[in-house]
């Protein structure tokens, strides 16, 4: 009689010829591994200059997609492949193409790809984190490796993508190196308040009560403090959702929320796709309705799925729009209609610097339609340029809410010595509003006007707006076709010049061909960036008139040998 334990079941449904193909693909898969292992040990042997070699655009696709592979693989082991699951290799992300590369050669390199695999020691739900995390930063990574730098590095990679405000960095560390600063104590070297310290509750509750204009004292219990607006994002949603339910959010909207939403808390986030163009009941690109919102809402609920929430930012990110308070109001009341959250994001509320654009932060109406489903977060990495402090607070008036995102102070809280700085920071009125915000204003004006002075002179379409640290731009006329394939085509054309841009594709923009370009750094940064932004644009058009002329010329000789064929058969 045979040991149960020796006998591997046969799934419902299957016969035994069926479960040995399946232990075949399973063995397959583990020979593959290996072969893959013994491959990223095996390079010992390989040239030492070879190893140093930068590796070029090709070669870093190939890589991404060895390791894509490698992913794929472990997951199908770790869940026991059975018949019916077909196991294909992943499509490269982009086309071989000398025009994109660059003239570049595609060249594998053992050890990037052996950084890129991914254990099998890892969950199902670690694979998922990790690809999440890399496809989020691969770019930004890059950069960090390679940084431009205009004494030792003039060819490293400029970075206009990842929104930073580097104008006042000369004004803040001299603040923040002044005496005032430099403070400990007992108390600021122990375990802090999960919320945050109360000196640094109180103040931010004091600061976003005179800039947001709030009509009443805001209550520092109402505030919770962590090291950063993502957090405050990820914990919010953790505590407001269930694994697997949404947000609404309008598109294009930050990157940076998908990973926020889905690291921890699994949360689905439903784009409400926005126009690109004026038409009908558009008066200008990229507007939100409450018929929109009522739209995407309705079909999520045929679709069985359950919305907690709406998700804003204002001012908006990308696009730079600020909302008006009528619209605020319209979207408000949309929210307590359905029994919806409203998170608002209001980091970028400093950084309004036109002057005849007035902010309208949710704190400063009176009467909100649902006051205890109405959240706001808000952060300096952005109005004050110290991302670097990390830095999150959220307001909200609802008790609960703000015990329940309390708790994750225990996993991203701020050290207490930098809470201190950041108190002295805000609290330092004088400084803000006699030195630090009107220059800053007026340095973001300055280099806002430089780069859309460059854009008009190349011709490309942008939205005028006044407020963020960003230009949405319109390249999709270097897009031939006008697809997405094509927009990250020209986005992989960028990286090769060194320049980081973000695709509007990452923003979950409904059409391609937009990017995000910020222009909140030094003029000497903007205008290498802007010389190799143009040498792209050149490169582009005249790779699509060769392509033009490739495409003629054997349009003629088909005419031509179809023509002689004819006469032959005459």
């Amino acid at each position: 009689m045979s040991n149960p334990s020796d006998i591997s079941p046969t799934p419902c449904g299957q016969t035994g010829d069926q479960t040995l193909r399946n232990h075949s693909i399973y063995t397959q898969l583990m020979e593959t591994v290996l072969s893959f292992m013994k491959l990223m040990t095996g390079d010992q042997q390989q040239d030492p200059a070879l190893e140093e070699q930068k590796d070029s655009q090709a070669s870093r696709e190939q890589e991404a997609l060895l390791g894509h592979l490698m992913i794929q693989t472990v997951k199908h082991l770790q869940s026991g492949v059975t018949g019916g699951h077909k196991f294909q290799l992943p499509c490269p992300s982009m086309h071989s193409r000398d025009n994109v590369r660059g003239g570049q050669q595609a060249q594998s390199s053992r050890k990037t790809c052996r950084d890129t695999f991914i254990s099998s020691d890892l969950s199902s739900r670690g694979l998922d984190i990790s690809s999440l995390y890399h496809s989020s930063f691969q770019d930004y990574n890059t950069y960090q490796g390679n940084k431009y730098d205009k004494k030792n590095n003039t060819l490293g990679f400029i970075n206009l993508g990842t929104s930073e405000n580097k104008l006042c960095i000369d004004l803040l560390t001299e603040r923040l190196r002044r005496s005032d600063m430099n403070y400990v104590d007992d108390n600021l070297l122990q375990y802090p308040d999960w919320r945050g310290q109360p000196f640094l509750r109180k103040e931010v509750a004091q600061f976003l009560t005179t800039y947001c204009k709030a009509p009443a004292h805001l209550d520092p219990e109402n505030v919770v403090v962590l090291n950063s607006c993502s957090s405050v994002l990820s914990s919010l949603a953790m505590v407001l959702c269930d694994p697997g339910e949404a947000f609404l959010v309008p598109t294009p909207f930050s990157s940076g929320f998908i990973f926020s939403a889905c690291l921890y808390a699994k949360v689905e986030l439903l784009p409400v796709h926005l126009d690109s163009w004026v038409s009908g009941a558009n008066t200008s690109p990229f507007q939100l309705s409450v018929g929109k919102l009522e739209q995407v809402l309705f079909e999520a609920k045929m679709e069985g799925k359950k919305v907690r929430g709406l998700l804003l930012t204002n001012p908006q990110n990308p696009l730079g729009d600020v909302y008006s308070r009528d619209s605020l109001m319209d979207y408000l009341e949309f929210a307590k209609r359905y029994h919806l959250h409203v998170i608002i994001d209001e980091i970028y509320m400093l950084t309004v610097f036109d002057e005849a654009i007035t902010f309208h932060s949710v704190l400063s109406i009176e009467s909100l339609p649902d006051p205890s489903k109405t959240h706001v977060i808000w952060g300096t990495s952005k109005d004050f340029g110290i991302s670097g402090l990390c830095f999150g607070a959220l307001h909200t008036f609802n008790k609960a809410v703000a015990s329940a995102v309390s708790s994750f102070g225990s996993l991203h809280s701020i050290s207490s010595i930098a809470q201190y700085k950041l108190r002295q920071l805000l609290q330092d009125r004088e400084w803000l509003d006699s030195t630090y915000l009107p220059i800053n204003h007026f340095r973001l004006r300055t280099a806002h006007k430089y780069i859309t002075n460059e854009l008009k002179a190349l011709n490309v379409p942008f939205l005028n707006r006044g407020s963020g640290l960003f230009v949405w731009i319109n390249l999709r006329k270097y897009l031939h076709p006008c697809t997405f394939e094509e927009e990250l085509l020209l986005h992989r054309h960028f990286l090769d010049k060194k320049l980081i841009l973000s695709p509007g594709k990452s923003f979950m923009c409904k059409d391609p061909g937009w990017f995000r370009l910020v222009f909140a750094d030094n003029h000497l940064l903007l205008r290498s960036a802007m010389h190799r932004f143009h040498q792209v644009l050149l490169e582009q058009e005249r790779n699509w008139t060769r392509r033009q002329l490739e495409d003629a010329i054997e349009e003629d000789l088909l005419t031509s040998n179809t023509a002689a064929a004819t006469n032959l058969k005459g």
